[in-house]
């Protein structure tokens, strides 16, 4: 199970922190990523996380703006937003891959809303 949490309301410039907080003993198993869904928008990748946080990848939109990052001792994942724009508004959510037979699991989701 997924937990995330950390959305809210912010003014463009600004930041914030999400966190994602797994469930279970076998975290590490999992690579980690997180989407975001704009109103009328399919869903896209933001960033990705790979088992051990030693592979990232982001998005032409979050480059040098977003920081993935990873606790697997806390089974939490993070994604640091700096410099947000408007254009971030999206509700956000956590995903888990498995490594070794691709399952995934999705969290709930937290909104992000950043005003102009």
């Amino acid at each position: 199970q997924l937990q995330a949490s950390g959305g809210g309301l912010v003014q463009a410039g600004g930041s914030l922190r999400l966190s994602c907080a797994a469930s279970g003993r076998t975290f590490s198993t999992y690579g980690m990523g997180w989407f975001r869904q704009a109103p009328g928008k399919e869903r896209e990748l933001v960033a990705a996380i790979n088992w051990s946080g030693g592979t990232t990848y982001y998005a032409d939109s979050a480059k040098g703006r977003f920081t993935i990052s990873r606790d697997n001792a806390k089974n939490t994942v993070y994604l640091q937003m700096n410099s947000l724009k408007p254009e971030d508004t999206a509700v956000y959510f956590c995903n888990a891959r498995n490594r070794y037979d691709n399952r995934v699991h999705w969290g709930q989701g937290t909104l992000v809303t950043v005003s102009s």
